[in-house]
Parts: structure tokens; sequence; C-alpha cells
């Protein structure tokens, strides 16, 4: 390899060992890789070796017989076991390449598995360890390297560090931007109680992470009850104000083992289906059949919130609730006549003719329901811009007047629509297998 070549790698790790506070799995796992492949393809550099009988020798290094750091790095992920094993012996006095041991601990070679481990296990257990200064920078790399063959021992190492070491360690990994370090530290949190239920609260509400928001909202459930009773108050009441779904649902669940089942009334009228769900049980659960609560509501007239009518659909019955939903989709308000076509899905109680005119409605909102609503009826239906659902089969052709009306709901379509044409076994055959040239095509 030439000196320039050589350079080049000594430069890229620099930039890697700049950036190592910052917990990059990828850039040291891709830097090991890169340097692997340059030093077996590109010829010797002027590296330091070790030879079976003979002095370790570091040439260019500081003076003392120490390597440098980036020459260090550059033995630590050659391709010569021997030199990697006899790189680790400096590697511990050199903390920016810790990343690069933990790598080492899922090494291909057994003794130089077995050195790296030592070394991680001294740096994180030992007598004179720091592990809440070399976790931030270690954690996304023993994460990242946990699914190869022999990387499941770093990672235990560093599950036991989080269970048995300073708070400190797991509350800085809680910030991480690694997903998997951010998991991990939250899981731990929760199993040794290190968060409260109002942080818990507060992470599942604030946290972008839907592993983390839900691992915490299930916290809170759990904690709803307790001794302190902390959880069924302001906590409880957080996640009821969440943004996501899921974690309103949850607070949902929670009234009832916090005695405040009469609150999830309102969460019947809710926009997400999980969280309506969510009161209906809460509900039943202490005597109260929301069915009567929903046709109330529906009647209200202007007092009625936006998404009772589909509420009403999701537990009512089509013979007595869906002339009333037919009344609201004219109404004024945009979202009840959205909230009424989703609720005539619901019901399955659609009918094309009557709810076609919703196709040119101004809001996009009713437009997007009534093109789900009468999506299944899209291959008899001669309106222009309707979803046709994807098939192999080519587009039916509609014999007769355009003009004619679609079929009611339940009804067989009209004799004078064509069926759609089935497609020749040769070219379905030829589909499948993606491409034109094995078998000759039709004359």
């Amino acid at each position: 390899m030439h000196t320039s070549t050589f350079d080049e790698i000594l430069h890229r790790v620099a930039q890697v060992l700049a950036g190592g506070g910052e917990g990059d799995a990828d850039a040291w796992t891709a830097l090991d890789e890169d340097i692997r492949r340059a030093l077996r393809y590109g010829g010797l550099p002027p590296a330091p070796t070790w030879l079976p009988d003979g002095p370790t020798r570091f040439p260019e290094g500081d003076g003392t017989g120490r390597p440098g750091v980036e020459r260090l790095a550059v033995a630590l992920c050659g391709p010569d076991g021997r030199i990697r094993e006899a790189a680790l012996a400096y590697a511990g006095d050199t903390p920016a390449l810790l990343p690069l041991v933990a790598i080492r601990c899922a090494d291909w070679a057994g003794p130089v598995r077995e050195r790296a481990r030592a070394v991680l296990r001294a740096e994180l257990s030992g007598p004179d360890s720091r592990p809440s200064e070399a976790l931030g920078a270690l954690a996304p790399v023993i994460l990242r390297v946990a699914g190869r063959r022999h990387g499941d021992a770093a990672r235990e190492l560093l599950v036991q560090v989080l269970r048995e070491g300073p708070e400190t360690g797991v509350t800085a990994l809680r910030a991480s931007r690694d997903r998997r370090v951010r998991r991990l530290a939250h899981r731990i949190a929760v199993d040794r109680g290190l968060l409260s239920p109002a942080q818990l609260a507060a992470t599942a509400v604030a946290d972008p992470d839907v592993v983390v928001q839900d691992l915490c909202a299930d916290a809170v459930l759990a904690a709803v009850g307790a001794d302190d009773g902390t959880a069924g108050g302001a906590p409880l009441t957080r996640l009821l104000g969440a943004r996501q779904g899921r974690i309103r649902a949850a607070g949902v669940t929670g009234l009832r083992k916090a005695g405040r089942a009469e609150e999830a009334e309102p969460f019947l009228y809710d926009r997400s289906p999980l969280v309506r769900a969510c009161a209906r049980w809460v509900l039943r659960q202490t005597g109260t059949e929301p069915l009567p609560l929903y046709r109330a509501a529906c009647a209200a007239g202007d007092a009625m919130p936006d998404h009772a009518p589909t509420g009403l659909a999701e537990c009512g019955d089509r013979a007595t609730d869906a002339p009333l939903l037919w009344e609201f989709t004219g109404d004024e308000r945009p979202r009840v006549r959205a909230a009424a076509v989703a609720g005539l899905r619901v019901l399955d109680a659609v009918r094309p003719g009557r709810l076609a005119p919703l196709l040119d409605d101004s809001s996009p909102r009713v437009v997007r329901e009534t093109r789900k609503a009468l999506r299944p009826w899209a291959d008899h239906f001669p309106v222009a811009g309707l979803p046709r659902p994807a098939a192999v089969a080519p587009s039916p052709r509609v014999e007769g007047d355009a003009t004619t009306p679609p079929p009611e709901a339940g009804a067989a379509p009209r004799r004078g629509t064509a069926a759609p044409e089935v497609p020749r076994a040769r070219g379905r055959m030829r589909r499948m297998l993606g491409f034109r040239g094995v078998f000759p095509r039709p004359r």
C-alpha cells in the first residue's frame, strides 16, 4: 500500500475519533471493515507488526514503544488476528478506542474475543472503572454488533453494568441518539424503578419512539393503584391528553383501575377507534352500556361531538341507526359528514348510488371517506377518479350507457356489466417470472 493511501486511512481514523463521543455505531463498524479491506487488498502499510518470537515494534510511535492512537486503531482492525490480539494490550489505556474493543468482543478469532472481553470488563466493572463516562460511546456499538455470532457476551456485560451499576449510567443512556440504546435504557430504568410515574407519563407523551412510549405508558398503568397512588392522578391525566391515540387509550384503560371510570365517557367520541373501544370497555365494566350514550349524543343537534356517528356505528344496529347516519351525510360540518360516511361503511350500509354525490364534496376529508366506502364497488362504478382495486387482470369494460346508476348495496352486478377479462396463462406466467423471454409471444 502506498504511503498516501495509508495516510488516508489515518485521516479517516482521526475523523471517526473526533466524533466518537457521539456514539455513532455505524461509523465505527464501517471503519473496522474499511481498514481491514484496505490492509488485506492494498499491501502492507507502515503499520505496527508483531512477530511471534520477536519483540513488539511500533514504528513512528511516541518514542516509548507505545503506538499513536490512529496507528493503534489500524492495528485493532487489521486482518492478522495476532496483531489484533497484541494491540488490545494497549487499547485499555486508550478510552477513545473502546468502541473498537467492543467490536473485537465479537471477533471471529477466539483469543482476540477473550482478550477484548477482558479489557471491556475491566473498563466497565473493574475497581478503577468509570462506566458512566464510557457507556455513551460504547453502548451503541455493543448493541450494533450484538446480532453477530459472538456478540452476545458484550451485550450481557452491558446489561449487567446497567442493572447493577450507578443510576447515572442509565440516566445518560436514556437521552442517547441511538434508538436501540434508548430502548434498553428505558427498559432497565423501569425495571429498577428509577423513574417516577410523572416522569414515565412525560416520556410516554413526548418521546418520539413508539416502543419507549408504550413501555412508559404500561409502567404508568402498572403503578395505578399502588401504595402511593400517585399514578392515578396527574400522570394518568397526562396520558389522557396525549397526541398519540395509543397513549390516550392506555390512559382510558387505567381509569377503571384508578376508580375514575366515569371520566371515560367523553372518550367515546375520540377521533381514534382504539380510544373509543377502550372507553366502551371501561364503561361496560362498570355496568354502563355505551349505545344509549351514543344515541343521545347523536340526538343533541349542534352539540353533537364530531365523531359520535362513527362511534354509534361501531356498537349500533344497521336497521335502527343507519337512517340517522344517512341524515348526517348532509350535515353542514365536514367532520360530521366524514364520520357519518365512515359509520355507514362500518355498518355495511353503504348504498353506492346515494353516496356517490359526496365524491364532489368540498371537504377532502369527506371525499377520502367516500372513496374508501365505495372502493368495494370500484369494478362496477362508472365514476371518474374512483380508485380501482389492484389486480393482475386488466380493468373491466363497462358495456352500455355509462350514466346507468350503479347497483345498491348487496345487489348483484347488472347484466349489462361485462365481467373482467381473464388473462391468458402465458401472459400470467411471464409476469410471474418477471420477464418475457421464456415463452414466445403469441401471434
